[in-house]
């Protein structure tokens, strides 16, 4: 993805007479891709119908919370939104169709937003996440703020929880200081790779 850190993943999908077997996550390759080890903490599913969209959300660093998005059923498209003050792509976007055919995958790392819209009647999808979830760390940001101007599919009507569609802008959570710092990022990601894995007392989706 264009977005520093985010990476899409296709798995190589073996057929035959019985049906489909693929690896969904393999983790030396996403090791070699991130640069240190995905420790998982907690996994999440979400079933969802036509037109929802769930995000924007993303968790305070550190410890933050990485992710490790799939489709299992059904077409999404998922967005990757850069939140890390200082970063090159901030406010900046990248999307990818994920869904039971391509069965790809996406990463996300500590400081990235995350969101989605189903756009099959219905669609499952899972994250894994490298901490759990800390309502006190958990953050939202609108997904209709002009200011990320996120395109969403024009052949759906997007559905939010009362939660999501309050969410406020980014200039107001930038404002309250609670966006978190590229610097801030970097140096928990250094720390990841020195082999510092989190204690797991985080955050979630």
């Amino acid at each position: 993805m264009e977005i520093a850190g985010a990476f899409v993943f296709t798995p190589r999908q073996h057929r035959d007479a019985r049906g489909i077997f693929l690896e969904q996550m393999r983790a030396d390759v996403l090791t070699d891709a991130i640069g240190h080890p995905f420790a998982l903490a907690q996994a999440n599913v979400s079933v969802s119908t036509r037109g929802v969209v769930r995000g924007i959300h993303y968790a305070q660093v550190p410890p933050g919370q990485a992710k490790y998005v799939t489709c299992a059923a059904g077409r999404v498209v998922d967005y990757a939104i850069d939140l890390r003050l200082g970063s090159p792509t901030f406010g900046e976007y990248a999307t990818a169709v994920l869904d039971d055919v391509d069965r790809r995958a996406v990463y996300l790392p500590e400081g990235v937003g995350h969101a989605f819209v189903a756009l099959s009647d219905e669609a499952t999808v899972s994250y894994s996440c490298t901490t759990p979830f800390d309502p006190m760390r958990e953050h939202g940001i609108s997904v209709f703020d002009p200011e990320l101007g996120l395109h969403w599919p024009d052949e759906v009507e997007l559905v939010l929880s009362d939660r999501d569609r309050a969410a406020p802008t980014l200039a107001e959570v930038r404002r309250d200081g609670l966006l978190p710092t590229m610097e801030d990022c970097q140096r928990h990601y250094d720390r990841l790779a020195a082999g510092d894995l989190p204690s797991h007392a985080g955050s979630g989706q």
